[in-house]
């Protein structure tokens, strides 16, 4: 396994911050972006000795290419880049106001965006890299509808990524595009929401992952690049039965206890 240097957003917590302990205990030089600043230097300080940790706002452009120059700056070059950070809301549908809306999409979609934005070129330069977003299975199937526009912005991230993917395959096809797609995993995430969080369920939801799952899942990404991976091995066959029969799907969900 050759080391890399990887730039991870999002890390100061969650699925980021079990990402980065994992890939630097297998020894790759990270950098670690995230604006809480003691959050981040304590993941940084637990996940190698030369991990970088840049504060940095992932919703700013600038921020994000500074985080970028850093990297180059810091380590010589980027070999994977992770887009983890973002943001989820508990707000029907019918309810969402455009504040809502705004903020799903800065936090969720332009933060990917200027990500890609930033570092492909390098990638392009050395004709090689590898970028990975991190979705959500929610972006494909409604299973928890009050999320609404976080799933909309997950389904942009989808499309984006899949674009991107087809305008580099002919001319630079060193250069992988991924998504890491996560079902239920157990961190603070739901809890960090835009609305009321939901109460905390009496029981682990079957299935659910935790961060340190998801890590593992996408370290095994990083060394074996593919387009898609869905960090649950459960979550295709779910996906399948909502393609085949929508309608018969949302009855079950409805009657679900």
């Amino acid at each position: 396994m050759s080391k890399k240097v990887i730039v991870i957003t999002g890390g100061s917590a969650g699925i980021g911050a079990a990402l980065a302990r994992l890939l630097g205990s297998q020894g790759h030089r990270l950098v670690l972006a995230a604006r809480r600043e003691r959050e981040l230097h304590e993941v940084a300080h637990s996940s190698g000795y030369d991990a970088v940790a840049v504060v940095a706002d992932v919703t700013n452009r600038e921020d994000v290419f500074r985080l970028k120059d850093t990297a180059i700056q810091k380590c010589g070059r980027i070999d994977v880049w992770i887009n983890n950070a973002g943001r989820g809301i508990v707000r029907p549908v019918l309810e969402l106001t455009d504040d809502d809306v705004d903020q799903m999409m800065t936090i969720n979609v332009k933060s990917v965006l200027y990500g890609m934005q930033a570092v492909i070129p390098h990638f392009q330069e050395r004709g090689e890299g590898h970028l990975i977003n991190v979705s959500s299975f929610l972006a494909t199937i409604p299973w928890v509808s009050v999320r609404s526009a976080y799933i909309a912005a997950k389904a942009a991230v989808d499309v984006l990524t899949n674009v991107l993917r087809m305008d580099l395959a002919e001319k630079y096809p060193g250069i992988h595009v991924s998504l890491a797609i996560p079902a239920v995993v157990l961190t603070e995430f739901g809890q960090n929401v835009i609305g009321a969080p939901p109460p905390r369920p009496a029981s682990v939801p079957p299935n659910a992952q935790t961060a340190e799952d998801v890590a593992a899942a996408i370290a095994s990404l990083v060394d074996h690049p593919r387009s898609t991976l869905y960090t649950n091995p459960t979550s295709p066959a779910l996906i399948r039965r909502y393609r085949e029969d929508p309608d018969a799907f949302v009855q079950q969900m409805i009657r679900r206890p």
